[in-house]
């Protein structure tokens, strides 16, 4: 199976489905992409699911709903 991202492409990470951070794949192994923080220069190790080609579909997939809670 082909990897979705290479090393040294740009990609958007969502973490706690609240934040979008962009970061620079560095590999790829067992499984999960090592991505270093544009911002900060941190790194860690994440599955395909959480990285996003563009912006927009970091967006897109965060979840919007806002329902009020009831007690």
């Amino acid at each position: 199976m082909a990897n979705k991202y290479s090393p040294g492409d740009t990609a958007f990470l969502v973490g706690s489905n609240r934040f979008i951070q962009e970061v620079k794949i560095l590999k790829f192994g067992g499984g999960l992409y090592t991505v270093r923080f544009a911002d900060s220069g941190g790194g860690i190790k994440v599955r395909e699911n959480r990285l996003f080609a563009t912006k927009e579909d970091a967006e897109a997939s965060l979840k919007k709903e806002n329902k009020p809670r009831l007690y």
